[in-house]
């Protein structure tokens, strides 16, 4: 228990009054507490009415909303301001409140210890500066919040050597139902003394994100100009004057610190600076915030010269998620490859500077082997963790230098897990931003005084530090920077610089990884449906003239899958997986086969079209149209079970080929018709249709062979002819050797204008006369030209 010694200024309470007037009766009367036995619990009522009695002295509350000079040196007046506010139902009077130093703190640790309680009145609060240096108050209503403000010359302080004090600010006063003086409340804070230069200075690297969510889609409207889709305006809020990322822009070109930039950010800026679109539900609207894009974007180009930048890979990929979850999944490591190889030249092209890409930073600098593993696998050598993950256990009596060598020609960068995470709670009160930035310089200005060593410290704050947050941080980077004990250094100094032997470089094992971190990382899952959309991806791309229409913003599309900023996001985060899915589905179905109804055949053979459609904006190749006959016994395709027919269709046409089908039997067979690639990939949906081939009738079969038919006897009867008429000229040649022309004669005449039947006589010299003896007969059938010895006279 604390006595009022402890309280300068403070009567003790009647509590207190109490408790040692009962100690005195007990401890003077030992025989009297043998014989009364008192009950187990009266130490606990005691304590009880104890913490009762000081939690009751706490009903005003003091906020130090400013301490300038941050760090102050000799010469300077120290001016505190804030306000106080009374929590009690009581009015406070005869209120007053003054300053209060203690002795310097020599340790970080205690230095912890101090900021975890500062508004605790059971602690030490020190001396009062001095009742010169007071703010007086008549009296303080209940739920009223006053202002004060006191300033007091350094030399007053009375401060001794180089170190950290803790400042209390507190109020005294009285209240009705306890009219005598005493704390009501108090705000401690620290007071950083180093007046001269330090003979050895603390190399100190800032840290300064450029980070923010994921703000565009794989959309793209169907335009020449391919006019980006953004998932909300929210981008626009942020770079707007007063918005967050205006702010750390605004804040950080006046320092001297080390730009971690994601390429997606301003990939993303670069692309509000002409036009594009917002989505409005299932529709678009379009921006109109290209003014305030650009203007930013001309600021960054400016803050950003001459000093170092640092690209993350493309969409800041969350190597932790992808190390402890991604990498059982096939084409994972490469998407983080992919995202690092695009780093550099995005940057380039929208800042003019050229940027490192050598450093990887995991998630609050959380590591294990496996994440380091990934994080090099991409090129980089440099990995940024923090103290708190790779912590020191060989006993050093101060903070090491950042650079370790943790093996494979792998340096680890460990930020100061103090100084990084100090501007990690909610800064948006004065008082809160206050507190932070003396707790920082407090911090700094300890590990500087461990030893005379020179050490190279980093500090990597929280990648998306808020609008108040970067402003409490640039506060506390600006009284560094301009303080006597630190000096800045590039990120690249810093990991180059000579490591510390005693440093530890044993890396923590995967199960020392926080758990709060851990379960807020992208799961298996979000790498199966990555690894699902390349597949898709790789599958379109192939058919098309100018694939990088389609290859670049998906490409971007699938780092930002990956991102960082999806952590403890799982829905928005599925959501925005499934939409790059969707939106690259549409586009595939763009080009697709026609469908088709029944087709019947009437004969044995027929063509069949096939009709290929490209709504896409430019054309497709490298496609191979398949017609397969599920029946071939019953209908062929080209004579055989399947045909293929290369594909080339122009953007916003269409293309109809044709296949020959012969059919064997009557009857249905169905026909499948599908899409493929040039290596054999199935392409779109398939088409399935029936062709029915019907039966050749009897009718027309009989038609059919009557004509023909016809047509060969009316052959045989001119054959006929033909060979009666050279055989009768035949015959009469032979009949009259003495004279041969007129035979001849009389054959041309035979031929012309003789009957078929000749059986009658014939007067004259018209023919010869036909002999008894046959011969006649005889000599006519030797010389039957038909060979077949049939009289053609008959």
């Amino acid at each position: 228990m604390a006595e009022a010694a402890d309280f300068p200024g403070m009567a003790p309470s009647p509590a207190r009054r109490w408790l040692r007037r009962t100690g005195a009766l007990l401890a003077g009367a030992p025989l009297l507490a043998g014989l009364l036995q008192l009950p187990a619990s009266s130490a606990s009522a005691a304590e009880q009415i104890s913490a009762k009695a000081a939690s009751d002295t706490g009903t005003v509350a003091v906020a130090v909303d400013s301490l300038t000079p941050s760090a102050p040196t000799e010469g300077d007046t120290l001016t505190v301001s804030g306000t106080v506010t009374n929590k009690g139902k009581q009015t406070v009077t005869d209120a007053h409140v003054d300053l209060r130093l203690g002795s310097a703190l020599t340790t970080r640790s205690a230095i912890d210890s101090t900021a975890k309680r500062p508004d605790d009145l059971s602690s030490a609060t020190g001396s009062e500066v001095g009742d010169k240096y007071i703010a007086k108050f008549a009296k303080l209503a209940p739920g009223v919040a006053q202002q004060f403000s006191i300033s007091v010359p350094v030399d007053e302080l009375d401060l001794g050597a180089d170190g950290v004090y803790p400042l209390g600010v507190s109020l005294s006063g009285e209240t009705s139902a306890k009219p005598w003086e005493q704390m009501l409340g108090i705000q401690r804070t620290f007071l950083p003394w180093q007046p001269d230069q330090a003979d050895t200075r603390t190399r100190t690297t800032v840290l300064w994100p450029l980070v923010s969510n994921v703000h565009m889609t794989a959309e793209t409207r169907s335009d020449e100009q391919q006019t980006p889709v953004f998932l909300n305006d929210d981008l626009a809020a942020e770079i707007s004057p007063g918005g967050r990322l205006d702010q750390l822009l605004s804040l950080g070109r006046t320092l001297d610190v080390t730009w971690v930039i994601d390429p997606d950010l301003l990939a993303s800026v670069d692309a509000m600076t002409e036009r594009y679109d917002i989505l409005a539900g299932d529709t678009t609207t379009a921006g109109k915030h290209q003014a305030v894009a650009s203007q930013w974007l001309a600021a960054l180009q400016e803050a950003v010269r001459g000093k170092q930048v640092v690209a993350l890979p493309y969409a800041d990929p969350d190597l932790a998620s992808l190390a402890h979850s991604g990498t059982s999944v096939t084409g994972s490591l490469s998407q983080l490859k992919a995202a690092t190889d695009v780093a550099a030249g995005t940057v380039e092209t929208v800042l003019h500077v050229t940027p490192s890409t050598d450093f990887a930073w995991p998630v609050e600098g959380a590591v294990d082997p496996s994440i380091v593993k990934v994080a090099t696998s991409a090129g980089a050598d440099k990995v940024i963790a923090r103290s708190d993950s790779l912590t020191e256990n060989g006993g050093l009596s101060y903070t090491p230098s950042a650079a370790r060598p943790i093996g494979g020609g792998t340096t680890a960068v460990v930020a100061d897990a103090r100084l990084s995470q100090a501007f990690q709670s909610d800064l948006t009160t004065a008082s809160a931003s206050t507190l932070a930035v003396q707790e920082f310089l407090a911090q700094s200005l300890t590990l500087n005084l461990q030893s005379d060593k020179q050490r190279s410290i980093v500090v990597a704050p929280q990648r998306m530090p808020t609008a108040a947050q970067a402003q409490a941080m640039a506060e506390a980077v600006t009284a560094l920077q301009g303080g006597t004990w630190s000096q800045t250094q590039q990120l690249t100094a810093a990991a180059t610089a000579k490591p510390d032997p005693g440093a530890t470089t044993k890396m923590p094992s995967r199960s020392a990884y926080p758990a709060s971190l851990a379960k807020r990382e992208l799961p298996r899952s979000a790498f199966v449906d990555i690894a699902t959309t390349q597949d898709r991806l790789d599958n379109f791309k192939v058919i098309l003239t100018d694939e990088s229409r389609v290859v670049t913003p998906f490409g971007r599309a699938v780092n930002r899958e990956m991102s960082t900023s999806w952590r403890g996001r799982t829905a928005a985060a599925s959501s925005f997986r499934q939409g790059v899915q969707a939106y690259l589905t549409t586009l595939a179905d763009q080009v697709k086969l026609i469908e088709k109804s029944e087709l019947k055949l009437s004969g044995r053979s027929a063509t069949i079209p096939v009709t290929v459609q490209n709504n896409l904006v430019q054309g497709v190749d490298h496609l191979v149209l398949r017609l397969t006959s599920t029946n071939p016994t019953r209908l062929e395709i080209d004579g055989k079970a399947y045909a293929e027919q290369p594909i080339a269709v122009s953007g916003g046409h269409s293309t109809t080929v044709k296949f020959t089908t012969s059919a064997n039997a009557n009857g249905q067979a169905a026909v499948v018709a599908q899409l493929y690639t040039e290596d054999g990939r199935a392409y779109g949906a398939p088409v399935t249709f029936d062709v029915k081939v019907t039966e050749i009738t009897a009718t027309v079969m009989l038609v059919i062979g009557g004509g023909v038919l016809l047509l060969v006897l009316a052959g045989f009867r001119m054959y006929t002819q033909r060979k009666r008429a050279a055989a009768r000229g035949s015959e009469d040649h032979a009949a009259d050797g003495t004279d041969p022309a007129a035979g001849a004669a009389g054959t041309a005449q035979d031929s012309e204008s003789r009957p078929d039947d000749e059986s009658g006589a014939r007067s004259g010299t018209d023919g010869p006369v036909q002999p008894s003896d046959g011969t006649m007969d005889t000599a006519a059938e030797s010389t039957d030209p038909s060979g077949t010895g049939e009289r053609v006279d008959r």
